[in-house]
């Protein structure tokens, strides 16, 4: 009989790996502490009486918490509000419209100067805003179109659309060709056969590309300053600048404002996570 070896016990992997993780867990949990602090802040603010907010003592918990900045700020920003909804809405709509053809043509209906328009789209995504922003005016004021939904949707959609047939290029060529093929097989035309079986298969970069266009148009800030004069047509963006200017001393209603322009940007963000997770690395894997 040969002597029995004595035995090495491997170490638990769950054990070995569970501090590590606890560590991961506890920094993303501070990161995210620090991300969202002036959320919190914003909001503790925006309950909290003018005079408290002076005091030298901050109220962590407003206790004795009051909602006249939320009354005066829907009163004051409620059309500013449903100005912003137009525009996005509508930016989301146009941007649609032509990412979506000009996506199907050059993903898979191999479109002539395919590759030329790829990269022409990668160039517009490198021209910052505040270059065209004084080409715009000048083409709102030529077109009578100044304190118009209209220029505000045309300007947003114009760094909208490259990003949007983009990542709608990236999902389409990404969708098997055996689909294609089949519907061509039932007598599908190229206009019934995107809307019947590519988009629906690139419902997630769908979601993502309309996410997207809504959330630039609701934020911009500098077209909307620049193509709106009169205050009754500017968007959220710009009627909480000059909100400010005018209630400097009135933080109570500021940060209420701001909660409320926050609200449909972090609602939609909710709601379209899982869509936009999907969505951003679809075809990733596949060339």
């Amino acid at each position: 009989m040969s002597a029995a070896r004595p035995s090495r016990r491997k170490p638990n992997g769950a054990a070995a790996r569970g501090l590590p993780r606890a560590a991961y867990t506890v920094l993303a949990l501070l990161i995210l502490a620090v991300m969202l602090f002036p959320l919190y802040w914003m909001l503790d603010a925006s309950l909290l009486p003018s005079t408290d907010l002076v005091k030298s003592t901050p109220t962590w918990i407003p206790v004795h918490g009051t909602l006249r900045g939320y009354r005066e700020a829907l009163s004051t920003q409620g059309g500013h509000l449903l100005v912003s909804l137009g525009v996005s809405a509508g930016t989301v709509a146009l941007v649609l419209l032509i990412a979506v053809p000009a996506a199907y043509g050059t993903a898979r209906l191999r479109a002539p100067g395919a590759r030329l328009l790829t990269f022409a789209l990668l160039v517009a995504q490198m021209i910052p805003g505040v270059v065209m922003a004084d080409s715009f005016y000048t083409a709102a004021n030529r077109l009578r179109l100044l304190d118009s939904p209209l220029a505000l949707i045309l300007a947003d959609s114009t760094l909208c659309v490259p990003f949007a047939t983009l990542i709608l290029q990236t999902a389409m060529r990404a969708v098997p060709a055996e689909l294609g093929e089949a519907a061509v097989l039932d007598g599908a035309g190229p206009l019934r056969t995107l809307l019947g079986v590519v988009l629906p298969v690139c419902r997630n970069a769908l979601v993502t590309a309309s996410l997207f266009s809504f959330l630039f148009a609701w934020a911009d800030f500098l077209f909307a300053v620049t193509l709106t004069t009169r205050d009754d047509r500017a968007p959220v963006t710009v009627g909480i600048y000059r909100f400010i200017g005018a209630h400097l001393s009135d933080w109570n209603s500021v940060m209420a404002t701001g909660i409320i322009a926050s609200l449909p940007a972090a609602a939609l963000l909710v709601l379209a996570q899982r869509y936009v997770s999907a969505g951003v690395t679809g075809g990733a894997l596949k060339d």
